[in-house]
């Protein structure tokens, strides 16, 4: 699935940051803090960044002439969109799709047309931080807590319908994220996930934060997990995890929220991920898609601006 995109480099990746890195997260009963969106734009190109995900539907226009207008002057591109579904609940299926579908609209309305950028992508994951379970063992999952087989032909069946629908509609890709608080969290759910799909249907979206939490209690390694699931990336983001806090997290038994709350993802360079090592996988495996910088605050809290600004040197000095 790595490949390189006309226009890139190996070593040159396009730059792209998130709402989550300003409070915008996906949870219920967040939305009423969040920052406004074209204060989080103005300060994604004040802090040197030339890509943005949507965020949470209705953060920004859903209109695509305005959604447009807003991108244009801004010289922003649309990378993708966050689309959380219940996969294990066959019930939610159709309700996803549609809901994908809606969003792969938008997403296709305002892409640039240019083979020198890469597409958007729907960001499929699970509706993560629903599952008590799940949630309260987010970073220390045991085997115990996941899906049984019947589940998973049906979580599985669920990501399918949704990747061949949005491709059908709208001619995007569909990437999976795998997700703490989620379904699929550690490295052999993942592997689960990919073994039971379709790779011409459904990438995956590698996620350095959220594998470094899961992954330290279930004897992985986010550099391995690139190496070991590399050819079905499709989507990278580059978030950062603060081992400190992860182990506290574990010790004090922090579910998922407290844990984000807490500081667990931190600005990139200050956590154990690896990222010089990262960048030169993706480098030898001609990545040629974009690298989304997320740093999940809840709203009002830590320095989006700011850390934007600093994870975005952080980067332009590992890569020199």
């Amino acid at each position: 699935m790595v490949t390189a995109t006309a226009g890139n480099t190996p070593g040159r990746f396009r730059i792209g940051n998130a709402p989550c890195s300003w409070g915008v997260l996906e949870f219920d009963g967040l939305a009423s803090e969040q920052v406004d969106y074209t204060r989080m734009l103005d300060e994604l190109v004040a802090t040197g960044y030339t890509g943005t995900e949507l965020g949470d539907w209705g953060f920004m226009p859903t209109d695509p002439a305005a959604l447009h207008h807003e991108l244009a002057r801004r010289a922003v591109a649309m990378i993708g969109a966050f689309v959380p579904v219940a996969l294990r609940d066959v019930a939610a299926h159709a309700e996803g799709v549609a809901r994908a579908v809606k969003t792969a609209r938008l997403l296709a309305a305002v892409a640039v047309p240019s083979a020198d950028i890469t597409q958007p992508v729907v960001v499929l994951a699970d509706d993560n931080g629903t599952d008590p379970t799940r949630t309260r063992f987010a970073g220390r999952i045991g085997a115990e807590m996941g899906l049984t087989n019947d589940e998973w032909v049906v979580f599985a069946a669920g990501a399918t319908a949704i990747a061949r629908a949005v491709r059908e509609a709208t001619g995007l890709r569909t990437v999976f994220h795998p997700h703490c608080a989620g379904w699929v969290e550690t490295p052999d759910e993942i592997a689960q996930l990919l073994d039971r799909t379709d790779p011409d249907l459904l990438s995956l979206c590698y996620d350095t934060g959220h594998l470094m939490y899961a992954h330290a209690s279930a004897g992985g390694d986010v550099v391995a997990s690139l190496q070991r699931f590399g050819d079905r990336v499709g989507h990278v983001h580059f978030k950062d995890c603060d081992p400190a806090v992860a182990s506290r997290a574990r010790t004090e038994g922090w579910d998922y929220f407290a844990a984000v709350r807490g500081g667990v993802f931190c600005e990139l360079g200050k956590g154990a991920v690896d990222f010089p090592a990262v960048m030169s996988l993706l480098e030898e495996m001609r990545y040629g898609g974009w690298v989304v910088v997320e740093q999940d605050v809840f709203p009002g809290l830590g320095t989006p601006a700011e850390s934007a600004r600093r994870n975005r040197d952080y980067l332009a000095a590992v890569t020199r």
